[in-house]
């Protein structure tokens, strides 16, 4: 009778064990801000074997993954990126954005208090985001036993990939000198944070952001989250995700070519090697699932493109804003645009009421006075988006690209390499934004847990990256998802 219930007993444990869902220990999503899909290539011999040489090595690639939609911005980028959605789901239609005729911050929230410092800079919260995230549906899926914490020198970069239910996230405060929270999340910085803060603390308002010491501060702060909340340690699946902010701000300054950038880039692969090997030692090789993104791409500079006689050039949409109000005041009696932003001008609502005009009428006068200026490709009513002639891959990403309330209502395009700004001799900076490659095609790597090495030039957007983890953790894909899962061949 012993040996009958003791080989009852052995068949039942291997039966639980058999039917366990299997995942890794650990998910780490990296997002590298501004970060083109050519520079896995352009910068490749300089690299190490250890960082971007090893995901490419031994991961598997994803070669022609693009973003499907405009503008091409961070805030969007990231929430895309873990949502598998657009903003025309999630309601992150920019960094910044008009509501209710005021200009927003996707991520500020003043019903928060910053926990860390006394500044502004912690006010902050995923509630504009209106979708779920790939570590929210973790959470779900483990009944909230998972830790999900996000990390990041933007706030936004480090918020909106960790999501709602997420158990932490940090930002870099640059008037305080270090990481900070929000109420949120928590009540009171963790001891660990107290600790990491006192070891790396710098001057209040230095530039970190913009060096690349940024780079090695993120990884360390990603190092401090890994080891103090035990990630992979547990019974459950975690997530840690990290956004690299410094590529950003250094491309927009330097744009993607000069020392600078290289710096930056040699900096991160150097960073990112050493990453792995922590993630080797305290989640195991082979435990832990690792993605490589970005949220944009970025455009090369206009001076440096002109010099070799390439078409470019840069828009001066301030000027643009201010002849459009001249025109309607005359036409109108009323000078409705608030401004521009990501390729949209947003019109005041109080102001046509105000003035008694019809606010379609106004927005057609603006489409066809637009419209006579040649840096324009395309200029169209963002609600009639579908009745405007232009190719269906443009078309879509605008579609893709446009909340009711939260972007624009009128739309343009430029000329490809014109990008907002005015245009400088002396500009060696860059911008993004728009729906053209330069903008649009970032890498995508997957590394470690259960992946092949591999690479494939199959059409992939980014929003096609949530569902394809989701998938590999058995997890429902996030509930504004318009992705598909993608296999590794």
């Amino acid at each position: 009778m012993k040996k009958l219930l003791f080989l009852v007993a052995g068949l039942l444990i291997a039966a639980a064990t058999y039917a366990q869902v299997q995942r890794p220990k650990l998910v780490v999503g990296l997002v590298v801000d501004q970060m083109r899909w050519d520079y896995l290539y352009y910068y490749n011999d300089e690299y190490g074997n250890d960082g971007l040489k090893r995901l490419l090595n031994q991961g598997f690639s994803f070669e022609n993954t693009h973003i499907n939609y405009a503008p091409t911005v961070t805030a969007i980028g990231h929430s895309s990126v873990y949502t598998g959605s657009i903003p025309a789901f999630t309601g992150i239609a920019g960094n910044y954005f008009y509501q209710n005729d005021k200009s927003v911050y996707c991520c500020e929230d003043n019903t928060v208090k910053s926990v860390g410092s006394d500044s502004k800079e912690g006010q902050m919260s995923p509630r504009r985001m209106l979708t779920s995230t790939i570590g929210d549906e973790l959470q779900v899926a483990t009944d909230f036993r998972s830790k999900v914490i996000g990390v990041a020198l933007k706030d936004r970069a480090s918020i909106l990939p960790a999501g709602h239910a997420a158990d932490a996230a940090y930002w870099w405060d640059t008037s305080a000198g270090h990481f900070v929270s929000s109420t949120f999340y928590m009540d009171k910085l963790p001891q660990w944070v107290e600790d990491f803060n006192a070891k790396n603390h710098t001057a209040p308002n230095f530039d970190i952001k913009g060096s690349t010491q940024g780079v090695t501060m993120t990884f360390k702060m990603a190092e401090a989250a890994l080891k103090n909340e035990k990630l992979g340690k547990g019974k459950e699946t975690d997530m840690l995700t990290i956004s690299v902010s410094s590529t950003d701000i250094i491309g927009h300054r330097f744009s993607t070519r000069g020392k600078e950038n290289h710096e930056v880039y040699m900096q991160l692969d150097k960073d990112l090697a050493w990453f792995l090997k922590v993630l080797d030692k305290e989640v195991g090789e082979g435990n832990y699932l690792l993605f490589l993104t970005a949220d944009h791409g970025a455009a090369h500079n206009y001076n440096y493109m002109r010099e070799h006689r390439i078409p470019a050039g840069g828009w001066d949409y301030k000027q643009t804003v201010k002849d459009l109000n001249d025109h309607l005041q005359g036409k109108f009696g009323v000078s409705p645009v608030m401004g521009e932003d990501n390729y949209q001008f947003y019109l005041n609502d109080s102001l046509i009421t105000a003035a008694g005009r019809k606010k379609q009428d106004i927005i057609d006068e603006s489409v066809e006075w637009l419209k006579q200026d040649p840096q324009f490709l395309y200029v169209f009513d963002e609600e009639k988006i579908s009745e405007t002639t232009m190719p269906d891959a443009i078309k879509e990403r605008m579609q893709n690209g446009y909340f009711r309330g939260r972007s624009g209502e009128i739309g343009v395009v430029t000329r490809p390499q014109f990008f907002g700004g005015k245009d400088r001799p002396d500009f060696r900076g860059t911008q993004h934004g728009q729906p053209f490659p330069y903008d649009t095609h970032i890498p995508f790597l997957l590394f470690g847990w259960n992946v092949k090495h591999g690479a494939t030039n199959v059409d992939t957007h980014i929003v096609d990256i949530a569902p394809t983890v989701c998938a590999m953790l058995h997890t429902q894909m996030p509930n504004g998802c318009v992705g598909k899962a993608r296999n590794q061949f």
